[in-house]
């Protein structure tokens, strides 16, 4: 049975040593973020991946820091993992949204492992510690309705989709995803599996010209006709409506993913403070206006963080994490405006940074639960009706 006896404090026994880094994780990022800081600013005029930035992370140890210890990893929790994702923010947004995939796509089946004895996802999770691949997510192309085409042929599926915002998809391993099958009855089921992204099925299409993130590379990743076999099915739902495993999934995933904007929104406040105290009269209103904005977001993540460490994962703890996201997207983005009213026209040069943090984000607009479906979830909530099919 999982155990957490192991401290954190003692060195993690992976596969590939990190000796000249601290064995805690987010000191771990503390000591990689001036070297993403370094290349921010290159890598969003240029829109070039940060894959130099996920080489570093791979020798920091941190691509398996959220696998449990017993099972090869460093055995963060979700609360470590999310103050890991906002240091690496603070230093390059694009690194840490990309990063955020791969760490939410680990964190679930540890969360898994330690809590509801889930032994089927030992495998994946030892191959992440010991090889340190890289996982990828498609939950923004996919999420509870599904996308994609499964179609049933002799001992398992052939897959052909489009998954869009594939963040990091040109360092990934393995694709966490789904497609939907429909049954000769009518029904609508959703099929879960890897992909492996060397497949000869698989590919990637270079479409993210971007606002923001631009360093994400979060292209479309298509495959076509790619065999899917039974036994590599992890699960089955029913298209459109909310799984158990899908409340688990939002339950952790979204304190992780947002804790990066939470990271950009700190990076602005602190370059706008640097500048204002240059000034030889700073506007102490705005100031104060942005101090509360940003502790509003603060406050709001660290709910969303509470509601994890509940460990149960329900209708009524996605519903809490929601709003959580939803406030958290909302102070970030109202922070980081002030910031640039605060730092004034030099807010305006992209030397600064601040035009980078604004522009990144922006993406706290889009993850699900989007603003009107997030609003229309609690309102259910509320009243006590169904929250099966709001998504």
């Amino acid at each position: 049975m999982p155990t957490n006896a192991a401290s954190k404090d003692q060195p993690a026994p992976t596969s590939g040593n990190t000796p000249d880094y601290p064995s805690n994780i987010v000191e771990t990022a503390q000591h990689v973020a001036p070297k993403l800081a370094e290349r921010a600013a290159d890598i969003d005029q240029n829109d070039r991946f940060v894959g130099q930035n996920y080489a570093l992370l791979k020798e920091a140890g941190l691509v398996e820091a959220g696998v449990p210890r017993e099972l090869g990893g460093r055995g963060a929790e979700i609360a470590e993992l999310a103050e890991m994702l906002r240091v690496l923010a603070r230093a390059c947004g694009s690194t840490a949204l990309a990063f955020s995939m791969h760490t939410h796509q680990v964190a679930i089946p540890a969360w898994r492992w330690r809590h509801q004895q889930v032994t089927a996802v030992e495998p994946l999770l030892k191959r992440v510690a010991a090889e340190r691949i890289v996982l990828l997510s498609s939950g923004g192309s996919d999420w509870i309705g599904g996308s994609g085409k499964a179609e049933k042929v002799e001992g398992g599926y052939r897959i052909t989709a489009r998954k869009v915002f594939t963040s990091g998809a040109e360092a990934g391993s393995i694709l966490m995803t789904g497609a939907i099958h429909e049954g000769e009855d009518g029904s609508r089921s959703v099929i879960h599996f890897g992909v492996p992204m060397k497949a000869d099925e698989v590919h990637i299409e270079d479409t993210w010209r971007t606002l923001g993130m631009r360093g994400t590379a979060s292209n479309d990743v298509v495959i076509k006709n790619l065999f899917i076999p039974d036994a590599n099915v992890a699960f089955s739902r029913k298209a459109g409506e909310w799984h158990p495993v899908f409340q688990t999934i939002a339950t952790i995933a979204f304190p992780l993913i947002y804790a990066v904007y939470l990271g950009v929104a700190e990076s602005a406040r602190d370059i706008a403070v640097g500048i204002a105290k240059s000034k030889p009269e700073p506007d102490l209103s705005l100031a104060g206006r942005m101090e509360t904005e940003l502790r509003a977001a603060q406050v709001a993540h660290r709910w969303m963080l509470d509601i994890v460490a509940r460990n149960a994962p329900s209708a009524d703890s996605v519903n809490e994490v929601m709003i959580g996201r939803s406030l958290v997207a909302r102070h970030a983005i109202m922070a980081v405006e002030l910031a640039m009213e605060l730092a004034g026209g030099a807010s305006f040069y992209r030397k600064t940074g601040l035009e980078r943090c604004f522009r990144d984000v922006q993406g706290a607009r889009f993850h699900p639960l989007q603003a009107g479906p997030q609003a229309r979830y609690a309102g259910a909530m509320a009243l006590g009706l169904p929250t099966t099919a709001v998504f």
